[in-house]
């Protein structure tokens, strides 16, 4: 091993410690802050449940706070890894997760139970199986998200042109929102207005239970993506050099796909459409370690997605009062600089495409 590629190491393992050590201070002060204020020492002692432990801020730490801040995490993470999937298999720097129309097939599915008749099974399943709205939601933002990938899987099959894909998908997710839009247009207002505050996005609504699955699904595409590192490596170079690597292309394109469908969909239907996050933060992680390599930028842009979103998380709280923001509205607020900063300071953001 070479000086020059130790020093290359040291440098990009500094950077992700650091990184590291910066989302642990933004989880402990989401913790902290927020409409009350707790102590730093309250929160060791309510999350170890030690003697002297206030109750009601131990109900606040682990009934609210903390499942908000571990799903900022994971929503971080896995619309990061996705959003660097879909710029890599497009080789486009605007591309993200909802381009697929994934996000848009979610919105579907809750519309379907918020507006349309879908409303009525929804009842009826509360009042007959004790299923709660907010799994009830899950539910229907996940099938409406699995109809529409196996729409794009289906046309992943017949087409080889990632650039036709692109635009079927950006097609059907249009058709999927002209639906929701005639949709509400007939609707009743308290309908309209529950689906709209929907559509925000937000970290409140996410139980422990749900917590469980989402961690473990965040994981798994995590790893799934580690896994092909390699061939995303590959497939940035374009399709006819990862043929003459070995790379079996349109099997390489659908594990993209299904692993993206995976992160964006389970992440949309337990948050809502979370927006910015996917396409800026691959751009943030090329910006900080200057390489295209997946091996690094899979954990880079999980571990960035999961700052933004904690941070975006704690300001849309708005500290000190009893109003909550738009987490879209946060994220676009506050990122849009940061990536315009990124881009017009790169020298070569076409070059890594």
């Amino acid at each position: 091993m070479t000086d020059n590629s130790i020093s290359y190491r040291s440098s990009w393992l500094k950077h992700f410690i650091w990184l590291f050590a910066l989302l642990v201070l933004l989880i402990i002060s989401s913790i902290m802050i927020g409409s009350v204020y707790i102590p730093l020492d309250q929160i060791w002692l309510a999350i170890w449940s030690a003697s002297g432990a206030d109750p009601t801020w131990q109900s606040i730490i682990w009934d609210i706070r903390m499942p908000r801040a571990l799903t900022a995490v994971l929503a971080g993470v896995s619309l990061s890894v996705a959003g660097l999937h879909m710029q890599t298999l497009f080789r486009n720097p605007l591309a993200g997760p909802s381009v697929l129309g994934i996000t848009s097939g979610a919105s579907l599915g809750v519309a379907f139970l918020v507006l349309g008749g879908g409303f009525a099974t929804g009842i009826y399943a509360l009042q007959q199986l004790g299923v709660t709205a907010h799994w009830l939601v899950f539910i229907f933002a996940f099938l409406g998200a699995t109809v529409v990938l196996f729409i794009i899987l289906f046309v992943s099959f017949r087409v080889t042109d990632n650039v036709v894909l692109l635009i079927v998908g950006i097609m059907v997710g249009n058709i999927t929102l002209s639906l929701v839009s005639i949709w509400q247009y007939f609707s009743a207002p308290e309908a309209i207005r529950d689906f709209l505050i929907w559509t925000f996005g937000s970290f409140d609504s996410v139980s422990w239970s749900m917590i469980n699955i989402f961690f473990w699904v965040a994981m798994s595409g995590f790893i799934l993506s580690m896994i092909l590192s390699k061939i995303l490596n590959t497939m940035l170079l374009g399709d006819q050099y990862a043929i003459s690597m070995g790379v079996h292309v349109r099997r390489a394109r659908v594990s993209i796909i299904l692993v993206t469908a995976l992160l964006a969909g389970v992440t949309t239907a337990f948050c809502g459409p979370i927006g910015f996050v996917g396409i800026a933060v691959p751009h943030l992680a090329r910006a900080i370690i200057r390489d295209t390599d997946h091996k690094l930028m899979i954990p880079f842009s999980a571990l960035i997605g999961a700052i933004i979103a904690v941070f975006c998380d704690i300001i849309a709280q708005l500290p000190g009062s009893q109003y909550t923001l738009p987490i879209n509205a946060i994220t676009a607020l506050i990122g849009s600089p940061v990536v315009i900063m990124v881009i017009l300071g790169s020298k070569n953001l076409k070059g890594a495409f």
